[in-house]
């Protein structure tokens, strides 16, 4: 038999690990705006050329699902989308990147100018629309762009 300590205790617990999963729930895959990191092409072994405007830097683990998701995702994204490059770092074999760029969790996409400049970020599996969205005033010019 649980005691009333114990119960609320137990249910004290549940509480809080829904009101984080929800929190968690809500913020995966959306945009901030608010990073300040610079050096991505660096960071991605890259040099932007001819039309390279945007670099989507992907950071994921080998034992990370929505990590493939992402990269299967951001691959096709770049591929029709003129101007942006898709590099995948994998964290684990490169610490580094990860720590330089304050990610705590895989995947986390930041995207960075020409310049190697800081776009924005998601953490989680992007949502191509509000992507797209994000990084267009970077791609103005580019070849093949309509808008």
């Amino acid at each position: 038999m649980i005691s009333q300590p114990g119960l609320a205790v137990l249910a004290g617990t549940l509480v809080v690990a829904t009101v984080v999963g929800w929190v968690l729930r809500a913020r995966n895959g959306r945009l901030r705006t608010d990073g300040a990191a610079t050096g991505g092409w660096v960071m991605a072994g890259a040099t932007p050329t001819g039309s390279d405007r945007v670099l989507l830097l992907q950071l994921s683990s080998p034992v990370c699902t929505p990590c493939r998701q992402t990269a299967a995702l951001l691959t096709e994204f770049s591929a029709r989308r003129p101007g942006v490059v898709h590099r995948e770092v994998d964290a684990a074999d490169r610490p580094e990147v990860a720590r330089e760029l304050f990610v705590m969790r895989t995947p986390t996409v930041v995207a960075f100018d020409r310049d190697g400049a800081e776009l924005l970020r998601v953490s989680g599996v992007p949502r191509l629309p509000e992507l797209d969205a994000g990084i267009a005033p970077a791609l103005i010019g580019t070849v093949g762009e309509t808008s």
